[in-house]
């Protein structure tokens, strides 16, 4: 297999440094030209499945725009630049739930979507997590912060209370290393 050939690229929509969105002109391996092939950027974030001395998982409770609902979700947040995903792992956790954890592994970092780009999710475990301040997420969230169980929150995406896919797969994730 061989990759694509970019012969044009251009910018359709720009809100940087949130989202890019545009089209490219591909040749294919067999020499096939698509015109007017989409691509989507944003920013890379890290996601954090953090685990309090009994076990139990920091989530939070907030209303998501895009999907129109409050839900449960996992901390997590957009990698500043010049900004290691780890030290962003640990900066959100603190500034959305006001926890800090002693352990810290990584569970991977995945692509978003494979053909149109759209970032990459750096998912962390984080053992050992405390309340050592107030949450400070200073944005236009709301957010409430609670303790459950892993089969409480499995359960919850059954039900449909957690539906974003980087908090489902993080969740997933840390319950195959868990077990």
């Amino acid at each position: 297999m061989r990759p694509w050939k970019t012969l044009e690229r251009r910018v359709l929509l720009s809100r940087k440094p949130w989202l890019e969105v545009g089209e490219e002109k591909i040749e294919l391996p067999d020499g096939r030209v698509i015109d007017g092939y989409p691509w989507i950027i944003s920013r890379d974030f890290a996601l954090v499945v953090a685990l309090a001395a009994d076990d139990r998982v920091v989530a939070i409770r907030s209303y998501k725009h895009g999907a129109r609902r409050v839900q449960l979700e996992l901390p997590a947040g957009y990698i500043e630049q010049g900004e290691q995903p780890l030290d962003t792992a640990k900066r959100e956790l603190n500034e959305e739930t006001g926890y800090a954890a002693d352990e810290w592994s990584s569970l991977g970092a995945f692509v978003i979507h494979g053909n149109y780009g759209i970032g990459t999710e750096h998912i962390y475990l984080a053992r050992g997590a405390r309340r050592v301040s107030e949450p400070d997420h200073g944005d236009l969230e709301e957010l409430e912060v609670t303790l459950r169980s892993m089969r409480e929150l499995l359960a919850a995406v059954e039900r449909g209370e957690m539906m974003m896919l980087s908090s489902v797969a993080a969740l997933a994730l840390a319950a195959l290393r868990l077990r």
